[in-house]
């Protein structure tokens, strides 16, 4: 490293749910992200606020229904979330195929049509932890309807039917019947019990009482060039805990999308305006930049996961975990660059252009 390159790196411990839960309401404080070199705060809400159970896959909201085309002998689901990228397609599949021991390839997915799906939204980290959920809780529903059709069609007792892989049999035989099949049947009234509706279709809206508490340790080293300010990222590492992963390499690609976006915000994008007219100087590509391949750094991204216990997929939000993280740890090393040789540097303004990176070491 030259004698111009200041080398450094800072971590920033992140919590996606930003309070502290303490039996006193009035004991009550933000947490605060801290660099563990120079102990300095990095990041703190602004309101205090107790933390409403909807943050952060809490709460409700995102109800689903399952539908059973007999014609075709696939189930779909359908559910107010609208994937653009995260991938709650192939997750929600992954749920109902684990849980009726069905192939994917009989699954479909409708989001976003609101003649025919339930009302939802996609935010705040609760697609999984909450629409996951309700699409778990209809599956629930729809195998213990299917239970005492399928005890009523196989002429025994509700307690005698087990279920797995796909089939209901009777406990100790080789009788059973298909869960397809049996969506069939049951829309004839002779072969339901009494009382019963025909068909096992299902809707669920699970809420969560409280949100999940992903967490995570942000490490971003870097060198910073004394004599025009740029900056090179040499190494990021990042560990988390989301709880259960549902798809390890959806999950990673969620945090690498959200690194390079914060990275983004903390390092070139700047929406600029002329201070006399308001007019927008930013407002095309040629003037805001962009995160470039280039210049982002490989990721190591680690977990440590324990499985969350407010919500019955023991999942954790993930959505924002690499944009919060991100920008903290990058702007405290930068920092901590600047006061090897500024001490007197005490804060940064985002973004860390080369420009204003280079005003700070030499200003």
């Amino acid at each position: 490293m030259s004698p111009s390159m200041a080398s450094t790196a800072a971590a920033a411990w992140v919590r996606s749910c930003a309070w502290r839960a303490v039996a006193d309401p009035k004991a009550r404080k933000p947490m605060i992200a801290v660099d563990p070199r120079n102990r300095m705060p990095m990041a703190s809400p602004t309101s205090t606020r107790p933390q409403p159970p909807r943050r952060c896959g809490g709460g409700g909201g995102i109800p689903a229904k399952l539908q059973f085309d007999d014609a075709t002998g696939k189930v779909r689901i359908l559910t107010g979330a609208m994937d653009s990228g995260q991938g709650h397609r192939i997750s929600y599949m992954q749920i109902l195929s684990e849980k009726f021991g069905i192939d994917v390839e009989n699954i479909e997915v409708l989001q976003g049509d609101t003649d025919l799906t339930p009302p939802g939204f996609t935010g705040g980290s609760k697609s999984i932890p909450v629409g996951g959920a309700s699409i778990l809780g209809a599956a629930d529903k729809t195998l213990e309807k299917g239970r005492r059709i399928a005890a009523q069609i196989l002429e025994t007792a509700d307690v005698d039917i087990e279920f797995a892989d796909g089939r209901f049999t009777v406990a100790g035989t080789d009788r059973g019947i298909d869960l397809f099949e049996l969506s069939r049947q049951s829309r004839d009234p002779a072969n339901l019990p009494e009382g019963e509706e025909p068909g096992i279709d299902s809707e669920n809206d699970h809420t969560n009482e409280a949100p999940t508490f992903p967490n995570g340790c942000h490490i971003c080293e870097l060198e910073v060039d004394a004599a025009t300010g740029t900056v090179e990222i040499t190494k990021y590492t990042v560990v988390d805990d989301f709880g259960v992963t549902l798809n390890p390499m959806l999950l990673e690609g969620q945090v690498h999308g959200g690194i390079v976006q914060g990275l983004g915000q903390a390092w070139t994008e700047h929406t600029v305006y002329d201070p006399d007219s308001g007019q927008l100087l930013s407002g095309s590509l040629m003037d805001y930049q962009m995160p470039r391949a280039a210049e982002m750094p490989h990721v190591n991204f680690i977990t440590r996961n324990v499985r969350c216990t407010t919500n019955p997929l023991g999942v954790k939000g993930a959505g924002e975990a690499g944009a919060i993280g991100a920008p903290p740890a990058f702007v405290n090393a930068v920092l901590n660059a600047v006061r090897s040789t500024r001490p007197e540097v005490d804060t940064l303004d985002m973004p860390l252009t080369p420009l204003r990176v280079w005003h700070a070491l030499n200003d």
